[in-house]
């Protein structure tokens, strides 16, 4: 895409932010919060500025409590507010998994739909930068795993904003994912993809639509996020040889667009699906399971998957880079597929 003189370049955080004022200056049920989410503009930059722009009362620092501040959100959207909270990796899900998904998932449900929970709960996730295996995962599959919650994953500066906008207006509880390596943070190290061009006015982008983000018709890659992106890398290198992949960007887990990925395996007849999370029981084999489901005689050669072995993601920088896909393992995977 060309820029133009009336076109913005954000990062994601930045994207992230703005989408935040823009519904908290339209809504005032709309507030934030979470640790280092004040000042300090939490450590990923989700809520950079906001508490200089809106006051403490509306962008609430709290205590290292997870499950505190996660209930008071839940409480608080119950009656009728409209609340954010941050969970600063999700690998920190454990500490609050009861407020999660016994509350949070489940309240609409177990009122008969008389309790709505319009809340948005969003957390970091993603390795690449050596923090070990307690602040590098991604654990997309466990919450898509939960019935209850709507899980997505915006993998641009211009979908960060609009499905957090979306998020922020949707009546059912919200679980946002924002990948760290996105976020465009000078202290990590700097990625093209974390930059992108991201109109001023609020817009919104729906929650449970894939898009596909590179055309294609030898075979279909499907990744989310990080995937996306390295499969997009991956892409361009196969053009060279003449091997033209078909790129989705999955955007949301819950709800699943099925359809898009779908549509696209009968267009290309083969299936190669990437994922940073880890590859038992994850979302590689729901995409699998689902196009052999729908669409197995569309396939000209098996469905492969890449994902994360069933291993805790390392400190060691070497070991990571071992364990994550990259665009090489995908190029490679995507190579052999495409010549069977």
């Amino acid at each position: 895409m060309s820029v133009t003189s009336t076109q913005r370049m954000l990062t994601g955080n930045k994207a992230v932010a703005e989408a935040i004022a823009q519904e908290m200056e339209r809504d005032p049920r709309v507030f934030v919060m979470g640790e280092d989410v004040g000042r300090y503009g939490g450590i990923f930059g989700a809520t950079e500025g906001l508490f200089q722009r809106f006051g403490g009362e509306r962008v609430r620092d709290t205590p290292i409590s997870e499950t505190g501040f996660i209930g008071a959100a839940i409480g608080a959207a119950a009656e009728g507010m409209r609340p954010i909270g941050e969970l600063m990796f999700v690998d920190f899900f454990g500490v609050c998994m009861d407020q999660i998904y016994n509350q949070m998932a489940k309240i609409h449900y177990m009122s008969g739909g008389n309790v709505r929970l319009p809340m948005v709960l969003m957390t970091a996730v993603g390795g690449g930068y050596s923090d070990a295996a307690q602040h590098s995962q991604t654990l997309y599959a466990t919450f898509a795993h939960m019935p209850g919650l709507k899980v997505v994953a915006p993998a641009t500066p211009y979908d960060l904003k609009g499905m957090m906008t979306s998020a922020i207006r949707d009546d059912n509880p919200v679980l946002l994912m924002f990948h760290k390596q996105l976020q465009g943070l000078g202290w990590m190290a700097p990625i093209d993809a974390s930059v992108g061009v991201v109109p001023e006015e609020p817009y919104t982008v729906p929650l449970g639509q894939a898009k596909v983000v590179r055309e294609g018709r030898d075979l279909t890659i499907v990744g989310l996020q990080m995937s996306v992106h390295w499969a997009l890398t991956a892409a361009a290198r196969l053009a060279d040889e003449g091997i033209e992949a078909e790129v989705v960007d999955l955007r949301s887990l819950v709800p699943l667009d099925k359809q898009t990925v779908v549509n696209s395996v009968r267009k290309t007849h083969r299936l190669l699906v990437v994922d940073e999370d880890y590859l038992s029981y994850g979302m590689t084999a729901e995409i699998a399971a689902m196009v052999a489901e729908q669409a197995l005689y569309d396939l000209d050669a098996p469905i492969r998957r890449l994902a994360v072995p069933d291993v805790p993601i390392p400190y060691s920088h070497n070991l990571e880079k071992f364990v994550l896909p990259n665009p090489e393992k995908i190029y490679k995977q995507a190579k052999e597929l495409a010549e069977q």
